[in-house]
């Protein structure tokens, strides 16, 4: 009995057919695969800058990656965030991009912050020898059970401190970070204002989503000399010096705001708080002999969760546009109720300056995933220009004449006029060539790590 031929296979056998199909998988491949590609149309101009000559040009339709940190969204440009990410840590721990590779003789933690409790949730706890504990509940979860995170008693779960919470978990780190501050300059026998003259506080954070729909931060923290990473951190203080200053200061960090019924509310950091040093040897494990975490493969880790969803379930990484659509959600009721208190508190005004139905989706997070201050390490943004400047060199280089980037100026002139594939064929192809280029990328990874252990 022969199949019946799907619409899926008709699209397929349509674009494999299709006379632009070379061109169109040559695009889609020089943008890594991209699963939601901006398609846009118009005109690039290479022109040198003494005589407006045209040196290189190209006219009509070009795609452009969507550039969503999200996995969950488009692989390929996640992968490529992860990957800025990556460069981004690593940079402020172990040198390079613009800070010097000193800097990695500077006291440095890995600190991990997470929320409180709001009530008892499903649990998988494991003994040192490996036997899994009985949860609240009397069951033995599975590791992949989706009931883990979730509220025991619903009907008693405080959602409401929970979404507050998460609204503010941005504030409560500025809190953490001035009270940081003021505990290390009290270490060093300064004030505050006189703390600055002495040392600066660097860091990098990422926010990681438990499963209980609550975020909790990873972050990279290194004292430096007042100027930053190109001055040396004031002797007085080691990295061993750091762990009871963090955790004096995560367990003074707090605010204060009001329920709805105008009840105060403190928030306040979660009594799990992790600091471990960082050492600088190299090493394909999370942690060295010494249980200290190395830098490279701190990096890879806190890139990971950089590109990570609210959970188990990616399908609240959208925003909200009707919470009656929420029912029809494939998440557990625990994470629905997160966002139904996130939308209904959005519609009060005491809360308006919150814009929490806007963040319904990320269960009432507000912040960006991955933060840095000032002095830590390089940007996005000086990634990506490194990143196009070269790719200008190796055009300018292909030129019958070659010129040098400094001698030309690009003029970019493209609007969009469509996002995202126009079938699924189109989406299914991208996906498997995003999928070849990690493989690829993964393969050279590992050629690379058992080179290193033999020579």
């Amino acid at each position: 009995m022969t199949a019946a031929i799907t619409p899926h296979d008709h699209d397929l056998s349509h674009l494999l057919r299709s006379a632009g199909f070379q061109d169109w998988r040559r695009q889609v491949t020089a943008i890594g695969g991209c699963a939601v590609p901006i398609h846009l149309t118009g005109s690039s101009r290479i022109l040198d800058r003494a005589t407006g000559a045209v040196l290189a040009g190209r006219d009509g339709e070009i795609l452009a990656p969507c550039g969503n940190r999200r996995a969950s969204v488009c692989p390929a440009c996640s992968d490529r965030y992860a990957s800025d990410a990556y460069h981004l840590i690593r940079s402020g721990m172990a040198g390079g991009k613009g800070v010097p590779e000193s800097a990695a003789e500077h006291p440095r933690v890995f600190v991990t912050l997470t929320a409180p409790s709001f009530g008892p949730v499903h649990t998988r706890r494991v003994t040192a020898r490996g036997l899994v504990m009985p949860c609240g509940c009397g069951t033995k979860h599975h590791r992949d059970d989706p009931t883990i995170g979730t509220a025991l008693d619903p009907d008693t779960h405080d959602y409401v401190g929970a979404v507050l919470w998460q609204a503010h978990a941005g504030t409560l780190w500025n809190r953490f970070a001035i009270r940081l501050r003021r505990t290390l300059a009290q270490m060093l026998r300064v004030t505050v204002r006189e703390f600055r003259d002495h040392a600066r506080l660097s860091y990098a954070k990422v926010a990681e989503y438990q499963r209980r729909g609550l975020v909790h931060f990873h972050a990279v923290i290194r004292l430096d000399g007042p100027d930053g990473p190109t001055t040396r951190a004031p002797a007085g203080i080691t990295a061993e010096g750091l762990d009871p200053a963090v955790r004096d200061a995560a367990r003074s960090a707090s605010l204060t705001v009001d329920r709805p019924d105008g009840t105060p509310l403190l928030l306040e950091w979660g009594s799990q708080v992790d600091v471990r040093p960082i050492t600088a040897h190299a090493a394909g494990q999370l942690e060295d002999d010494n249980g200290e975490i190395t830098d490279a493969a701190l990096a890879a880790y806190v890139a990971k969760y950089a590109t990570k969803g609210t959970g188990k379930s990616e399908a609240t990484d959208r925003p909200i546009r009707d919470i009656a659509h929420v029912r029809h959600l494939d998440i557990t009721d625990h994470h629905r109720r997160l966002i139904e208190t996130a939308w209904e508190l959005g519609g009060r005004d005491e809360y308006r300056e919150l814009h929490l139905r806007r963040w319904a989706h990320m269960l009432g997070f507000r912040g960006h995933f991955l933060t840095k201050s000032r002095a830590y390490s390089t940007t996005f943004g000086a990634i990506r220009g490194e990143r196009r400047a070269y790719r200008l060199t190796e055009t300018l280089a292909a030129l019958d004449a070659p010129a040098e980037p400094g001698s030309v100026l690009v003029v970019n002139d493209w609007r969009v006029v469509h996002i995202g594939h126009r079938n699924d064929a189109e989406r299914e192809i991208a996906l498997g060539i995003a999928e070849r280029r990690r493989e690829q990328r993964r393969t050279r990874h590992e050629s690379r790590t058992e080179h290193g252990r033999t020579s």
